[in-house]
């Protein structure tokens, strides 16, 4: 939490986090999304790391809601997604453009279409970074391990207090935002985001808080303790088991 926060104010949301935080049980419609036949094999052999099932569980996604999926890469979680919130819900993925200045390999897929076969819900979204937004009020805007990246260089110019703004508008009151990403060490701040591809949670909340956002759990399902935060994530020694947090955090109501 911030330090500007009042004692009083501090100790009751760090009761109402921890009541949060205990692993929910797994919905149906979640662990059949994860079980669906269309699913790369690829994807699913990174299940066991990855935990997609508890990590959605955890996020509170249902079916019916519209989320976004801030860089979806491969569109692993994507694909899950599409059969978490069903037909009458919608998937995003939203593909900032500064990604083809990096990745000259990477082709994204034009604005509006479909990206993946058996996922008709999900439909692309390409803009600059900083320009985030989404054709329906969104239920969820969904971050994995791609938070740190915007802090760096080759993201440039990407603006995490433009983007945690626009996230902000972009969900409807009570909006879920969930951030997960690569654990580095405690008071670190930055430091590491553009050499070990890691972030301190504490930086996140601080940010994302600015934004407006109040942090409401947080989970340690992808958590290793292991992992002593020094290596760079795709260090053999621990790429695919990286200590990672999950953070969530809800647009007020009101």
């Amino acid at each position: 939490m911030k330090a500007l926060f009042q004692l009083t104010i501090a100790a009751a949301a760090c009761g109402a986090i921890s009541a949060a935080a205990a692993a929910p049980a797994i919905p149906a419609y979640v662990s059949a999304a994860v079980a669906g036949a269309s699913r790369p094999a690829d994807d699913v052999k990174r299940d066991g790391d990855r935990k997609p099932a508890e990590v959605i569980a955890f996020s509170g996604m249902k079916p019916g809601w519209t989320v976004a999926d801030y860089i979806p890469g491969t569109g692993y979680y994507d694909r899950i997604f599409a059969g978490v919130v069903g037909p009458k819900g919608r998937v995003y993925a939203f593909y900032p453009s500064e990604i083809t200045n990096f990745r000259k390999d990477v082709q994204l897929p034009p604005n509006g279409t479909t990206p993946w076969l058996g996922a008709p819900n999900v439909t692309a979204l390409v803009a600059p970074a900083n320009d985030f937004a989404a054709p329906a009020p969104l239920d969820l805007v969904w971050i994995s391990d791609n938070y740190h990246d915007l802090h760096d260089p080759f993201f440039a110019p990407a603006d995490l207090a433009r983007i945690n703004a626009a996230v902000f508008k972009a969900l409807k009151p009570g909006g879920i935002y969930l951030v997960v990403d690569h654990r580095a060490d405690a008071g670190s701040g930055l430091r590491d985001t553009n050499t070990l591809h890691r972030i301190d949670e504490a930086a996140v909340k601080s940010e994302v808080e600015a934004a407006g956002f109040q942090l409401i759990a947080e989970s340690d399902v992808l958590k290793n303790p292991a992992d002593t935060h020094q290596l760079k994530i795709f260090d053999p020694a621990i790429r695919s088991h990286t200590d990672q947090f999950v953070l969530k955090f809800r647009k007020p109501k009101a």
